[in-house]
Order: C-alpha cells, then structure tokens, then sequence
C-alpha cells in the first residue's frame, strides 16, 4: 500500500468537502435573506389559507359593515 498516494487522494477529496460546504453555507445565506418589496400573490395566498381565510383588501368593502 502507497501511503503516499492515499494521502494524496485523501487530500483532493478534502479539498472537494470544503468547496461543496463553502458553496452550501453561501447558498444558505443567498436564501436565507428576506427580499424586499412585496410577496407574490402566490406566497401570500399560502399564507392567508393557513391564517384561516382570505385577509380583507384595502379599499373593498369588508362586508361586515352591513
């Protein structure tokens, strides 16, 4: 066994391991960031359905007036 060449091996799959977890850790923090401006309506649909319904639009008549 050439402890030289496993050494060797060893050493370019590490250097693999730490390109994939720096491009992971980057990748997280890209996604991890809230973006500005407003949600998309599918986004806020998903989050109205599990508020218990639809959430009142500015300007329309809430119904609840009547």
């Amino acid at each position: 066994m050439d402890l030289e060449k496993v050494l060797t091996q060893l050493r370019e799959e590490l250097a693999n391991l730490d390109a994939a977890i720096l491009s992971l850790e980057r990748l997280q923090e890209v996604s991890g960031s809230r973006r500005r401006g407003r949600q998309p309506r599918v986004v806020s649909g998903v989050a109205n359905a599990a508020s218990g319904g639809p959430q009142p639009v500015a300007g329309e008549p809430s119904g609840e007036d009547a």
